[in-house]
């Protein structure tokens, strides 16, 4: 899928992908990005392997404001069996260890509220966090084992469903960096079963539900360069529908792109802003200053 030196294209937009099972999120934004033949592309969290939903692909400058949606909350669903232990948390690891399960759905029910609101929560050692400049998961492999500090996390609401005897299904909304697995796996600990995530599926990010995002078969039915591939591109500020916005002239914004002092002209802003062109198309996030200028952070050049 490598593409051609000077061929790509220098597309501009969001597609909403439905990651499918099995491929890590890097192989699906490479394979998505072969089929629009796009310049650049980025995706704004990863996924896991063994995790479907929704993963945004942002294409040229809308990688710009990927950042604000790696901090966003989240809403994931989540089946853990309980009864085994794995050394990943989740079911593409070894299982280390085997308990009975002798849980009542009120006992599961009557445990969740240790997991709620704020809480202290330690990353798993299969993860892409970081010692010392090495992936933690590359030390796992080693059989290493370090300590990891415990992270203040936001859990704003779950919900826990029994479909069998040994599984229960979880409906999570949390904060970004928080780990389903490690919810898995501490929800086991406590109930004195153990048990570890067989199927994870990330539902929202902040405003944006999986409904509407596209699996990745239905991409490649279109075929690579598809004309209608570009068409299910949303606007770059689909992204982020709750920032404040304003109009600027046309006059301030060639004295902006000349990097020129600008006089806001009785705008003003409380906070990051999206300054939009007077034909409507966005221009820039910035702020006006208290000395009354435009101050630009990230331009987006050569959107339609």
């Amino acid at each position: 899928m490598s593409q051609l030196r000077g061929k790509s294209k220098p597309i501009h937009g969001v597609l909403l992908l439905d990651k499918p099972l099995g491929m890590s999120s890097n192989a699906a934004l490479q394979k998505v990005k072969w089929l629009f033949n796009a310049h650049k592309a980025g995706h704004t969290g990863a996924l896991d392997p063994l995790a479907t939903g929704l993963l945004p692909i942002c294409f040229g400058q809308a990688t710009k404001v990927s950042e604000y949606l790696l901090g966003s909350n989240k809403k994931y669903t989540t089946v853990i069996k309980l009864g085994e232990v794995t050394d990943t948390l989740d079911a593409e690891g070894q299982v280390t260890e085997t308990k009975p399960v002798n849980v009542t759905d009120e006992q599961i029910q009557s445990v969740l509220g240790q997991f709620r609101g704020s809480i202290k929560q330690v990353p798993p050692m299969y993860s892409a966090l970081k010692k010392d400049g090495q992936p933690l998961y590359k030390l796992a492999r080693r059989g290493e084992n370090i300590e990891r500090p415990a992270r203040n996390m936001t859990v704003f609401s779950l919900e826990a469903e029994r479909l069998a005897d040994n599984l229960v299904r979880l409906d999570v909304h949390c904060s970004s960096g928080f780990y389903i697995r490690s919810l898995g796996h501490d929800l086991g600990q406590v109930l004195g079963c153990g048990a570890h995530v067989i199927e994870l599926r990330r539902t929202d990010i902040k405003s944006i539900n999986v409904s509407s995002a596209h699996a990745l078969n239905s991409l490649v039915d279109f075929g690579r360069e598809a004309p209608s591939l570009e068409r299910l591109l949303l606007p770059i500020d689909s992204l982020i529908p709750d920032m404040p916005h304003l109009e600027i002239s046309d006059q301030q914004v060639d004295s902006l792109l000349c990097g020129k002092p600008t006089d806001a002209k009785g705008l003003s802003t409380t906070e990051l802003t999206r300054l939009y062109r007077s034909d409507g198309r966005l221009f820039a996030l910035g702020e006006v200053l208290s000395n009354g200028r435009i101050k630009t952070y990230k331009i987006f050049v050569g959107t339609k």
